[in-house]
């Protein structure tokens, strides 16, 4: 049973910013390696769609969720065609997705219901409920003593009206720390432009942290300190850590001239918040991710520029072979690193 979805603000509050000149996809971002054209979807049932994040749990499942609040698993080596198992049902929308502690059951950003633990039975357990609250659970990281990082993206639009938030361009999210022994839940760090895809650096002294809205890799230190390590040249949603220092980042959309043109012009991005979705600026249909260092140096990127598979949202690398989600596809992609 869904959970009701709540409004949002109808009038965004936005702010003048400078104009930014997106850069081209040139140098270290070059479309020398097309694959993402090529690669192999495995279909969720018939009228799911919007696998944001994916997952490979320690039994072989790829994980993921749909925009109707249930919860899927494959087989890792699944032939094509194979359909997916139901794992459990939210009544929200399940965003990131990772393993807690004990390796078996699901940590689950939800955007609607918070976070939540998922065991193997598929039973259903919020973790922070509403206290403090959260309003846009997306993405998190747990660390090796059982805490949850996870960024709350914004704390004036639901999920549903993500692009407002954009358009708005104000700092409206934040991380949370979660710490399951106590219950407790605290701020690590606010006034962050959509905060989205998170994971702890490999001494767990930091957090790698993307900005979705200002197109930003981030350094947060858990001591306190925020530093920017680069500017994208596209929009970044999820992110995860391969466990050797690197770290994957979904691109859903190279960045938009007429979006970042739009920032010099609040009252001009006021009034399309207001228009039909289809006239607002639209991501590009172009399948995009990027493996990058914790400096931020860049040191692969793989392409789709036919959009064969679009809106990236989720990336997790298993062995050799990269895992991908999408928040408007109707499938998990899988694709080769060799």
């Amino acid at each position: 049973m869904l959970i009701p979805r709540p409004r949002p603000p109808r009038l965004i509050r936005p702010v003048r910013e400078p104009a930014t000149n997106p850069p081209a996809l040139a140098g270290a971002w070059a479309p020398t390696d097309r694959r993402l054209d090529h690669a192999e979807v495995l279909l969720l049932p018939a009228g799911a769609v919007g696998p944001e994040d994916v997952l490979v749990d320690a039994v072989g499942r790829v994980i993921s969720g749909d925009e109707d609040g249930r919860i899927w698993w494959w087989p890792v080596d699944a032939p094509a065609g194979t359909r997916p198992q139901l794992l459990a049902e939210t009544g929200g929308r399940p965003l990131g997705i990772e393993l807690d502690l004990s390796g078996e059951a699901l940590v689950v950003c939800d955007a609607y219901r918070g976070l939540l633990r998922v065991t193997p039975d598929g039973a259903v357990r919020e973790l922070t409920g509403t206290a403090p609250p959260v309003h846009l659970a997306n993405n998190a990281t747990v660390g090796r003593d059982g805490t949850i990082y996870f960024t709350d993206s914004s704390d004036r639009f639901p999920v549903s009206h993500w692009k407002r938030d954009l358009l708005e361009h104000r700092p409206n999210g934040r991380v949370l720390a979660h710490h399951p022994g106590s219950g407790r839940t605290e701020v690590v760090t606010d006034g962050l432009y959509f905060p989205n895809g998170i994971a702890l650096t490999p001494d767990e002294s930091a957090l790698l942290l993307v900005e979705t809205s200002t197109h930003r890799l981030l350094r947060v230190e858990l001591n306190g300190g925020v530093r920017v390590l680069a500017d994208l040249p596209a929009y970044p949603d999820n992110l995860a850590s391969v466990g050797d220092g690197t770290y994957w980042i979904a691109l859903p959309s190279p960045r938009v001239p007429i979006a970042e043109r739009l920032l010099p012009h609040p009252r001009l991005r006021q009034i399309a918040a207001l228009l039909p979705d289809a006239m607002q600026p639209q991501p590009r249909r172009y399948g995009l991710v990027a493996l990058v260092d914790g400096t931020g140096a860049v040191r692969r990127t793989l392409h789709g520029p036919n959009g064969h598979y679009s809106m990236i949202t989720g990336v997790r690398q298993h062995g050799d072979q990269l895992w991908l989600g999408s928040l408007t596809g109707s499938g998990v992609a899988r694709v080769p690193l060799g």
